[in-house]
Protein backbone atom coordinates (compact mmCIF):
# COMPACT_ATOMS: atom_id res chain seq x y z
CA UNK A 1 0.00 0.00 0.00
CA UNK A 2 2.79 2.41 0.95
CA UNK A 3 4.67 1.69 -2.28
CA UNK A 4 1.49 2.34 -4.28
CA UNK A 5 1.08 5.75 -2.61
CA UNK A 6 4.73 6.60 -3.27
CA UNK A 7 4.32 5.56 -6.91
CA UNK A 8 1.19 7.67 -7.33
CA UNK A 9 2.84 10.69 -5.69
CA UNK A 10 5.92 10.29 -7.91
CA UNK A 11 3.73 10.00 -11.00
CA UNK A 12 1.87 13.22 -10.18
CA UNK A 13 5.14 14.98 -9.34
CA UNK A 14 6.54 14.08 -12.78
CA UNK A 15 3.35 15.20 -14.54
CA UNK A 16 3.23 18.52 -12.66
CA UNK A 17 6.96 19.07 -13.29
CA UNK A 18 6.53 18.52 -17.03
CA UNK A 19 3.56 20.92 -17.14
CA UNK A 20 5.42 23.60 -15.16
CA UNK A 21 8.64 23.40 -17.17
CA UNK A 22 6.81 23.33 -20.50
CA UNK A 23 4.77 26.37 -19.47
CA UNK A 24 7.91 28.17 -18.26
CA UNK A 25 9.68 27.51 -21.58
CA UNK A 26 6.69 28.77 -23.56
CA UNK A 27 6.49 31.90 -21.41
CA UNK A 28 10.23 32.40 -21.90
CA UNK A 29 9.78 32.35 -25.68
CA UNK A 30 6.96 34.89 -25.45
CA UNK A 31 9.15 37.08 -23.23
CA UNK A 32 11.74 37.39 -26.00
CA UNK A 33 9.27 39.64 -27.85
CA UNK A 34 7.29 41.25 -25.04
CA UNK A 35 7.58 41.34 -21.27
CA UNK A 36 5.45 38.81 -19.43
CA UNK A 37 3.89 38.80 -15.99
CA UNK A 38 5.49 36.66 -13.23
CA UNK A 39 8.78 36.36 -15.12
CA UNK A 40 10.61 35.75 -11.83
CA UNK A 41 8.33 32.83 -10.97
CA UNK A 42 8.87 31.13 -14.31
CA UNK A 43 12.65 31.58 -14.29
CA UNK A 44 12.73 30.06 -10.79
CA UNK A 45 11.01 26.99 -12.22
CA UNK A 46 13.65 26.73 -14.93
CA UNK A 47 16.35 27.21 -12.28
CA UNK A 48 14.97 24.31 -10.25
CA UNK A 49 14.89 21.93 -13.23
CA UNK A 50 17.91 23.47 -15.01
CA UNK A 51 20.17 20.40 -15.27
CA UNK A 52 17.61 17.92 -16.70
CA UNK A 53 16.22 20.57 -19.09
CA UNK A 54 19.73 21.47 -20.24
CA UNK A 55 20.49 17.81 -20.96
CA UNK A 56 17.37 17.61 -23.13
CA UNK A 57 18.31 20.80 -24.98
CA UNK A 58 21.83 19.49 -25.58
CA UNK A 59 20.43 16.27 -27.00
CA UNK A 60 17.60 17.60 -29.13
CA UNK A 61 18.34 21.29 -29.69
CA UNK A 62 20.87 23.94 -28.65
CA UNK A 63 21.50 24.54 -24.94
CA UNK A 64 22.27 28.22 -25.58
CA UNK A 65 18.58 28.67 -26.44
CA UNK A 66 17.67 27.68 -22.89
CA UNK A 67 20.17 30.17 -21.46
CA UNK A 68 18.77 32.86 -23.76
CA UNK A 69 15.23 32.27 -22.50
CA UNK A 70 16.37 32.35 -18.87
CA UNK A 71 18.41 35.54 -19.29
CA UNK A 72 15.44 37.22 -20.96
CA UNK A 73 13.14 36.22 -18.08
CA UNK A 74 15.69 37.36 -15.48
CA UNK A 75 16.06 40.75 -17.17
CA UNK A 76 12.28 41.25 -17.12
CA UNK A 77 12.03 40.14 -13.49
CA UNK A 78 15.01 42.23 -12.31
CA UNK A 79 14.59 45.50 -14.22
CA UNK A 80 12.58 47.45 -11.64
CA UNK A 81 14.74 46.18 -8.77
CA UNK A 82 17.93 47.07 -10.65
CA UNK A 83 16.81 50.69 -10.94
CA UNK A 84 16.76 50.88 -7.13
CA UNK A 85 20.36 49.69 -6.73
CA UNK A 86 23.05 52.15 -5.66
CA UNK A 87 26.43 50.40 -5.85
CA UNK A 88 26.75 49.10 -9.40
CA UNK A 89 29.31 47.20 -11.43
CA UNK A 90 29.74 46.43 -15.10
CA UNK A 91 31.33 43.01 -15.54
CA UNK A 92 32.76 42.60 -19.05
CA UNK A 93 34.60 39.56 -20.46
CA UNK A 94 38.28 39.81 -21.39
CA UNK A 95 37.49 38.32 -24.83
CA UNK A 96 36.17 41.75 -25.86
CA UNK A 97 39.59 43.40 -25.60
CA UNK A 98 42.04 43.87 -28.45
CA UNK A 99 44.65 41.19 -29.16
CA UNK A 100 47.21 43.98 -28.78
CA UNK A 101 45.83 45.08 -25.40
CA UNK A 102 48.66 46.57 -23.30
CA UNK A 103 46.69 46.50 -20.03
CA UNK A 104 47.98 44.47 -17.10
CA UNK A 105 46.07 41.79 -15.21
CA UNK A 106 45.27 41.79 -11.49
CA UNK A 107 43.36 39.46 -9.20
CA UNK A 108 40.31 41.64 -9.96
CA UNK A 109 40.67 41.39 -13.74
CA UNK A 110 42.19 43.41 -16.58
CA UNK A 111 42.93 47.02 -15.64
CA UNK A 112 41.84 49.05 -18.67
CA UNK A 113 44.15 52.00 -19.50
CA UNK A 114 41.83 53.49 -22.17
CA UNK A 115 44.22 52.89 -25.07
CA UNK A 116 41.24 53.03 -27.49
CA UNK A 117 42.25 49.82 -29.25
CA UNK A 118 38.88 48.24 -28.44
CA UNK A 119 35.33 49.09 -27.39
CA UNK A 120 36.18 48.67 -23.70
CA UNK A 121 37.67 52.18 -23.58
CA UNK A 122 34.27 53.62 -24.51
CA UNK A 123 32.49 51.30 -22.06
CA UNK A 124 34.87 52.43 -19.32
CA UNK A 125 33.91 56.06 -20.01
CA UNK A 126 30.21 55.13 -20.00
CA UNK A 127 30.66 53.30 -16.69
CA UNK A 128 32.03 56.49 -15.14
CA UNK A 129 29.24 58.62 -16.59
CA UNK A 130 26.49 56.28 -15.36
CA UNK A 131 28.07 55.63 -11.92
CA UNK A 132 29.27 52.08 -12.47
CA UNK A 133 32.64 50.51 -11.77
CA UNK A 134 34.00 48.54 -14.73
CA UNK A 135 35.71 45.19 -14.23
CA UNK A 136 37.09 43.17 -17.15
CA UNK A 137 37.24 39.56 -16.03
CA UNK A 138 38.69 36.36 -17.44
CA UNK A 139 36.50 33.97 -15.46
CA UNK A 140 34.02 33.53 -12.63
CA UNK A 141 36.82 33.19 -10.05
CA UNK A 142 37.55 36.92 -10.54
CA UNK A 143 33.93 37.75 -9.75
CA UNK A 144 34.21 36.06 -6.35
CA UNK A 145 37.10 38.37 -5.46
CA UNK A 146 35.28 41.44 -6.78
CA UNK A 147 32.02 40.93 -4.85
CA UNK A 148 34.03 40.37 -1.66
CA UNK A 149 35.90 43.62 -2.26
CA UNK A 150 32.99 45.83 -3.36
CA UNK A 151 29.76 46.72 -1.48
CA UNK A 152 27.75 45.92 -4.61
CA UNK A 153 24.00 45.49 -4.98
CA UNK A 154 23.66 45.69 -8.79
CA UNK A 155 25.69 44.16 -11.62
CA UNK A 156 25.31 44.78 -15.35
CA UNK A 157 26.78 41.77 -17.14
CA UNK A 158 28.20 41.60 -20.66
CA UNK A 159 28.77 38.05 -21.91
CA UNK A 160 27.46 35.20 -24.03
CA UNK A 161 24.13 33.73 -22.94
CA UNK A 162 25.70 30.74 -21.17
CA UNK A 163 28.00 32.92 -19.06
CA UNK A 164 25.23 35.45 -18.41
CA UNK A 165 22.90 32.79 -17.07
CA UNK A 166 25.63 31.15 -14.99
CA UNK A 167 26.80 34.40 -13.36
CA UNK A 168 23.23 35.64 -12.83
CA UNK A 169 22.42 32.44 -10.97
CA UNK A 170 25.56 32.79 -8.86
CA UNK A 171 25.07 36.47 -7.98
CA UNK A 172 21.43 35.85 -7.05
CA UNK A 173 22.77 33.78 -4.14
CA UNK A 174 24.76 36.86 -3.08
CA UNK A 175 21.62 39.06 -3.13
CA UNK A 176 23.01 41.06 -6.05
CA UNK A 177 20.49 42.21 -8.66
CA UNK A 178 21.69 41.49 -12.19
CA UNK A 179 20.86 42.49 -15.74
CA UNK A 180 22.44 40.89 -18.80
CA UNK A 181 23.48 42.30 -22.18
CA UNK A 182 24.51 39.54 -24.61
CA UNK A 183 27.49 39.59 -26.94
CA UNK A 184 26.81 39.42 -30.67
CA UNK A 185 28.69 36.11 -30.90
CA UNK A 186 30.46 33.59 -28.69
CA UNK A 187 34.22 33.16 -28.75
CA UNK A 188 37.50 33.40 -26.88
CA UNK A 189 38.82 36.61 -28.46
CA UNK A 190 37.73 39.65 -30.50
CA UNK A 191 34.09 39.25 -29.48
CA UNK A 192 31.78 42.22 -29.96
CA UNK A 193 28.67 43.74 -28.45
CA UNK A 194 25.86 45.85 -29.85
CA UNK A 195 27.11 49.14 -28.43
CA UNK A 196 23.87 51.00 -29.24
CA UNK A 197 21.93 48.35 -27.33
CA UNK A 198 24.31 48.71 -24.39
CA UNK A 199 23.84 52.50 -24.34
CA UNK A 200 20.06 52.06 -24.49
CA UNK A 201 20.26 49.61 -21.57
CA UNK A 202 22.34 52.05 -19.51
CA UNK A 203 19.71 54.73 -20.08
CA UNK A 204 16.83 52.36 -19.31
CA UNK A 205 18.45 51.29 -16.05
CA UNK A 206 19.18 54.75 -14.69
CA UNK A 207 18.88 54.91 -10.94
CA UNK A 208 15.38 55.75 -9.73
CA UNK A 209 14.90 59.07 -7.95
CA UNK A 210 14.13 57.41 -4.62
CA UNK A 211 17.42 55.50 -4.77
CA UNK A 212 19.35 58.74 -5.28
CA UNK A 213 18.12 60.06 -1.95
CA UNK A 214 20.57 59.51 0.92
CA UNK A 215 19.38 57.22 3.66
CA UNK A 216 18.88 59.32 6.81
CA UNK A 217 18.31 57.91 10.27
CA UNK A 218 16.53 60.43 12.44
CA UNK A 219 18.07 60.96 15.87
CA UNK A 220 16.22 62.66 18.70
CA UNK A 221 18.46 64.96 20.78
CA UNK A 222 18.82 64.13 24.46
CA UNK A 223 17.43 67.52 25.49
CA UNK A 224 14.15 66.70 23.74
CA UNK A 225 13.82 63.53 25.81
CA UNK A 226 14.56 65.53 28.96
CA UNK A 227 11.89 68.10 28.05
CA UNK A 228 9.32 65.37 27.51
CA UNK A 229 10.08 63.87 30.92
CA UNK A 230 9.60 67.30 32.56
CA UNK A 231 6.21 67.75 30.85
CA UNK A 232 5.09 64.36 32.11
Amino acid sequence: MLYNLIGIALFFFIIVSIILTTTALLVGRINLNRNVWLAGFFVNILDFFYLPIKILFQKFSDSSKLDKLMVSLRNTANKSSFKKTRNRLILAPHCMRSLDCPASSTRFGIKCISCNKCILASIKKDAENYNYKLYIVAGSSYIRHIVKKEPVDGALLLACYYELNKVMRYLKQKNIVTYGVPLLEDGCYNTTIDYNNLKKTLNDLKMSEESKLPSVTAKVPHHVDDAERLIK
